[in-house]
This record gives C-alpha cells, structure tokens and sequence, in this order.
C-alpha cells in the first residue's frame, strides 16, 4: 500500500450539491498534507443515470491523478452511490485503497419517490441499480471500506439504509443529513477511516 501521505483522496458530493460542500473535509485532510481532489458532478440535481455520474468520476480520477496512481475515495449522500458503482463496474477496486461512505442509500431511500428524476429513481429502495450492486456487494471487503452514517438522518429513509454488510459501520448520531460532512465526529470518522 501506498504511503498514507502520499496517497490522494477524491471526495465525491451528493444530490444538488457541488464539490464545496466536501470542503470540509477536504481543509482537515489537507491540513495532515494529504492532496484533495473533489468533483462537481454535472448535472448537479440528479437528472442523470448514477452510471453516467460514475463515467464522470472514472475521467475526473484519470485526469486529475493519472491513470494508475492508488487512490482513497470519500462519496456523500447520491456521492457514495457513484462511488460505489465506480469502484465495483469502473475499476475503481484496482485502484481505491480506502474507501468511505457518508449516509449513502446503499439500501436506498424512500425520499427518493419525492421526484422521477433518473438518478433519484435509482435511489429507490429495490431498484434494478441497486439490486445489480448488491450481487457483488462483498467485494467491497477487498478494500478498506467504512459506511459514515447517522440514525437521525430525514433524507436516507429508513437511516439504516446506509448499513451494508461489508467492511466497518459507523453510526453517529449527528443531527441532519447536511452536516454528515461538516460535524466534527463526522470529520473525527472520516479521518480514522482514511488511517490518520
């Protein structure tokens, strides 16, 4: 495995949101001299398939880091959907060495029938998206993989949907969904998972 500080760490926003809502997360890492890259998924609200948002991630890693260099991965709400489907159809198990997610619908969210968007519709509890994930869910165990999650979230619903049955699971019970990335046991989280 890479040398801790040398490896980077890509950080992946959610629904309706851009790469500065990672910011965060982003000052702590870099403040221990790790490198940050965060993506601004296009278009932000969810209009598109998960796939095509992983498509997106897939060039922006190859772009920013290069195309075999080791990388973390840190994905948020919708973020840790095109993560995962990044690291399990994309490649991404070759090349992540730690990877986390923060209150993701990896069991899906019944929020997600609030609107017929493609992407939201994949969020969906059962869907064929998340169904075709779960087959292969267990090689998640192959990385070092943590699930950041909080019982008191109103987006992911039910909260425990974020739990899969892989790699460390990590509840806090952090207030809202939004501040999962800005809590300060949310960053305390994020940092053991990525090993500092």
């Amino acid at each position: 495995m890479a040398n801790l500080v040398d490896t980077p760490v890509v950080l992946v926003h959610g629904i309706k949101d851009t790469g500065a809502k990672m910011q965060k997360i982003a000052d702590r890492l870099q403040q221990l001299g790790r490198s940050t890259y965060s993506i601004d998924l296009h278009p932000k609200y969810g209009s598109l398939e998960l796939p095509l948002y992983a498509e997106q991630l897939c060039g922006f890693i190859d772009r920013s880091i290069g195309s075999t260099t080791p990388c973390d991965l840190v994905g948020f709400s919708m973020g840790g959907l095109v993560t995962r489907y990044y690291v399990q159809r994309l490649g991404g198990l070759d090349r992540v060495q730690r990877y986390v997610t923060i209150s993701a619908p990896h069991q899906g969210t019944i929020a997600a029938y609030f609107t017929n968007l493609a992407g939201a519709v994949q969020m969906r509890p059962q869907s064929a998206f998340l169904q075709d994930l779960e087959k292969d869910v267990q090689m998640l165990s192959q990385l070092e993989f943590t699930s950041i999650w909080t019982p008191l979230d109103l987006i992911i619903l039910p909260a425990h949907s974020s739990q899969l049955p892989v790699g460390k699971d990590v509840s806090l019970p952090v207030l809202a969904h939004p501040l999962m990335v800005a809590d300060g046991r949310s960053l305390a989280a994020i940092l053991k998972a990525l090993g500092h």
